[in-house]
């Protein structure tokens, strides 16, 4: 049956999965207005809520794959960029910073944003890979020590160095797949793009389920009371047999999908459990809700901090071994 779907053309391929992703998520959906309508005390309603919560989360993940497929390249590009753009000022109002850091922060939003993202929509790889890394992270602390501002000066800088590195380096890589040149694979670029959603965003509601049902022993409780590595393994086993059963869309074999999904699952886990220990930094137990009454946050970085660490390592680990 999959080898007779892999098959299909690209339209019909995109309608069946039009059917089942959506179909799924309006009967979770459903699901979770049921559990609000039965909530009868405070932990149920919690529950329920942290459920709607990573709901909103896949349903805003595949949405951006749609646009993505149905905008076209250019403008998938464009919208990855906007997304940037506000992940790294979400993560800017987290950060301690300065006057004499407004001419980094000036770089980073207005040159460095926008030529990363140039740089994947003109396929130079090899120099998007480098551009951040090594000559970004050169010219920040530079341009800072011109603003005659040495307090906390590495401390600011490592700031805004990372937030640059995940907002923006990370996140550019998944347009970046749109892009990736599969031999028999022409403008199927988007399947690509949704594969990695979709096994992502379904290792984390996995972990979630998992962490919501079973009394765990935590990794690091004072970061996380949820994370566990039964969890995280369970997750990113689930999200990599999803992608085995996704591989009809890619120009994968069945083993060589279940293998990608899992590199790209266990580095999106591991990149959420980061991004958590920012927040407790930070002082913020979510990006969105209460974190928005002290630091103006919205909650994008919780819905795109797994994609922003996944996309990278799952773009280059599909270069490296299919020699792309």
């Amino acid at each position: 049956m999959f080898k007779q779907m892999r098959a299909w053309d690209a339209s019909d391929q995109i309608a069946l999965l039009f059917v089942i992703v959506f179909g799924i998520l309006s009967l979770a959906t459903l699901l979770g207005v049921v559990m609000s309508l039965k909530a009868d005390d405070e932990a149920r309603t919690a529950r329920a809520d942290r459920f709607k919560k990573q709901l909103q989360t896949s349903w805003i993940m595949v949405t951006l794959f749609w646009v993505a497929w149905i905008a076209g390249t250019a403008v998938s590009v464009l919208l990855f960029g906007l997304v940037s753009f506000l992940a790294l000022r979400e993560f800017i109002t987290l950060a301690h910073t300065r006057r004499g850091d407004h001419r980094g922060l000036i770089v980073a939003f207005f040159v460095v944003l926008p030529v990363q993202y140039y740089l994947v929509g003109s396929r130079h790889f090899d120099l998007f890979s480098v551009f951040v890394p090594v000559y970004v992270f050169f010219a920040i602390p530079v341009i800072s020590a011109l603003a005659n501002d040495p307090e906390r000066f590495l401390e600011r800088n490592a700031k805004i160095q990372w937030g640059i590195m995940v907002c923006v380096y990370g996140l550019s890589h998944a347009p970046a797949l749109l892009l990736l040149d599969f031999p028999k694979y022409e403008e199927r670029g988007a399947f690509l793009l949704f594969f990695l959603v979709m096994v992502v965003q379904s290792c984390m509601v996995l972990q979630a389920y998992v962490a919501r049902h079973y009394a765990l022993k935590a990794v690091a409780p004072r970061i996380s009371n949820s994370f566990s590595w039964r969890g995280a393994l369970n997750g990113v086993f689930g999200g990599s047999v999803i992608g085995a059963f996704l591989y009809w869309i890619t120009p994968f074999k069945a083993g060589q999908a279940f293998a990608m999904a899992l590199i790209a699952c266990a580095a999106g886990t591991l990149g959420h459990f980061v991004m958590k220990a920012l927040k407790k930094d930070a002082g913020v137990h979510s990006f969105g809700n209460e974190g928005r009454l002290v630091t103006g946050a919205v909650g994008l970085l919780d819905r795109v901090a797994a994609i922003c660490f996944a996309a990278p390592v799952f773009f280059h680990s599909v270069r490296w071994y299919f020699e792309l």
